[in-house]
């Protein structure tokens, strides 16, 4: 889920690419205008599938990106998010109401059709909440929970939180949608300024609501700070709330409200938290990397765990190859007691770089196409792997995975593999929406044609495979060396900070845009033992250059901005 609020693969030959006609062994109802295939196998201890996505057209599908969904006997319904793409970094034109989503939508993923309905008769207050986005939701039986949200509010005349906790009652708002109805009378809602969260998650543990970490914005998005231009009201929550939701059909209560708060480990937002089998058979969820630390504009790398007894930081993972909210499908091995978590392009600072294969250190956390794997073993040990394909473009973030209903999950929504049929792969869901990007770094130059909101559908399907070796690239999470540069912009003298986990030996350099190297220089380097260096930039023209640490197993870069 997305508020930006702050701007701050190593491949083998085993890939297939390749297109599919329309006809093959489908019915009639399956008729495409184009399919593309996409397979990678993959390989951790005893733990093996194959991961197959199917790319279809989806007619008359809205462009939707950091939106909220729930599902119901195979059809979804979808509210809230945003029609454009990455938020611009001018106030005036970032987070436009004219670009909110003010329909509700229903969405048959097998027969490929689509329905749509104004939230306009909606109550005002509820009506601009569910236009909102990165709101926070989850489903429990038959009702859709939603909270928060960031978006224009007409009333107030500003950006706000949305302060609500709304249900949607699934089979009678999708039927009312499909048959041209409004969904007025299937929608309640209730206000608790604990509630007041965007760009967290909410998830269910034991019929209990979580919902963690996040943030409360109020006023215009502005990048340059409340003294250069609008001003605004940013708290990140750093918090586990949780709580009962008493719901008898007609009115919402919230009730044993429960807050953890933990400022050091909890600031964060815009993660994916995944429902999670811990070793010792717990249920729970992990919270996935997510932005900013505290003390500095860059993502997390560490994860945290949480189960009924509490939560757990672990600092012995590093998460490398994804950020942001993305897509992602859990899956659980209960042979050999392994959880693994599928992650679907989004946004990474580290990515490898299809030509050298290093592995490269992206401070401005860039948009990639990287599917990458993190597994926890039966152990605990986990480790990450970017697997051995791409999603086809610039895809993922703010997307959704919809699991599909008669797929084998557990009652977490984790995909059971062991119960998946072997042979033929089995479509287990889909992912939808999110932003597509025309390049990696647009922040900068981002006028609102450089990416968009997708509407591309693709069908994932999942097979278990035996199979003994590793495919792809693997990462611990503890080979890369973390380059820091102060100040930034500089005027004369740049300091450059390395830390490596292990010794080395590299070259630091400093180079212009076309790769003209300014400075150059071997640095050794011992384990885990900050070396720091400084590079004269006083006789430098202005403009952008980078700082480049190679040791030739990996490369780390940082973007430095001369200015006089």
């Amino acid at each position: 889920m997305y508020v930006w609020l702050k701007c701050d693969s190593c491949h083998d030959a085993s890939t297939q690419l390749h297109l599919v006609s329309a006809n093959q062994t489908m019915p009639m109802r399956y008729i495409l205008s184009s399919l593309l295939v996409f397979h990678a196998l993959v390989g951790i201890a005893q733990t093996d599938f194959n991961l197959t996505i199917e790319e279809v057209t989806l007619p008359n599908a809205p462009g939707l990106q950091s939106f909220a969904n729930g599902q119901h006997a195979g059809k979804w319904l979808l509210v809230g998010g945003r029609k454009d793409g990455l938020h611009r970094r001018q106030p005036f034109a970032a987070f436009l109401a004219a670009d909110n989503n003010v329909m509700a939508y229903v969405v048959d993923p097998i027969t490929l059709e689509v329905w749509s309905s104004a939230i306009s008769s909606l109550p005002t207050a509820v009506a601009e909440q569910l236009q909102s986005t990165n709101l926070e939701f989850v489903q429990r039986d038959t009702v859709l929970y939603i909270v928060g949200g960031y978006g224009y509010s007409a009333t107030q005349g500003d950006h706000i939180t949305h302060a609500q906790l709304t249900a949607i009652d699934m089979p009678s708002a999708i039927n009312a949608i499909m048959n041209g109805g409004s969904i007025a009378n299937h929608v309640r809602s209730t206000t608790d300024l604990n509630m007041a969260v965007t760009g967290g998650y909410m998830h269910l543990l034991n019929g209990r609501f979580y919902l963690v970490c996040g943030q409360y914005f109020e006023g215009r998005y502005n990048p340059m700070g409340p003294n250069q231009g609008p001003g605004f009201i940013q708290q990140y929550t750093e918090a586990i709330r949780s709580f009962d939701v008493v719901d008898n059909g007609t009115s919402l209560v919230i009730a044993n409200y429960t807050e953890t708060v933990d400022a050091a480990n909890l600031h964060r937002r815009d993660y994916n938290m995944v429902p999670q089998v811990f070793p010792n058979g717990d249920a729970g969820f992990t919270v996935f990397s997510g932005v900013f630390q505290p003390d500095a504009d860059l993502p997390w790398h560490n994860t945290v765990d949480i189960t009924a007894n509490g939560y757990t930081v672990n600092n012995s993972f590093n998460q490398m190859l994804s950020q942001y909210h993305s897509a992602h499908l859990p899956i659980y091995n209960a042979t050999t007691n392994a959880m693994h978590t599928l992650f679907f392009g989004g946004m990474s600072r580290y990515h490898y770089d299809a030509q050298s294969g290093n592995l490269i250190d992206d401070q401005a956390v860039p948009f990639v196409k990287t599917i990458s794997l993190v597994s926890r073993q039966a152990n605990g040990v986990m480790q990450e792997i970017d697997l051995d394909l791409d999603m086809p473009a610039l895809l993922g973030s703010g997307a959704e995975f919809i699991a599909l209903e008669s797929a084998p999950y557990l009652s977490n929504g984790i995909l059971d593999l062991a119960n998946l049929p072997s042979g033929a792969p089995t479509l287990v869901g889909h992912i939808f929406g999110g932003i597509e990007s025309s390049a990696g770094n647009i922040f900068f130059v981002n006028d609102g044609t450089q990416s968009w909101a997708s509407t591309r559908l693709f069908r994932v399907f999942i097979a278990p495979e035996a199979a003994t070796s590793i495919k792809g690239t693997a990462l611990s999470g503890n080979e890369v060396f973390e380059v820091e540069t102060y100040p930034n912009p500089v005027l004369e003298k740049l300091t450059v900070k390395i830390t490596s986990p292990y010794p080395t030996t590299g070259t630091l350099q400093l180079a212009d845009t076309n790769g003209k190297v300014i400075f150059s220089t071997e640095m050794k380097l011992e384990s885990a033992v900050l070396q720091e260096t400084t590079i004269d930039c006083g006789k430098l023209a202005p403009g952008n250059y980078i700082v480049k640490f190679d040791n030739s197993a990996f490369v780390s870069e940082a973007k430095v901005v001369v200015k006089r």
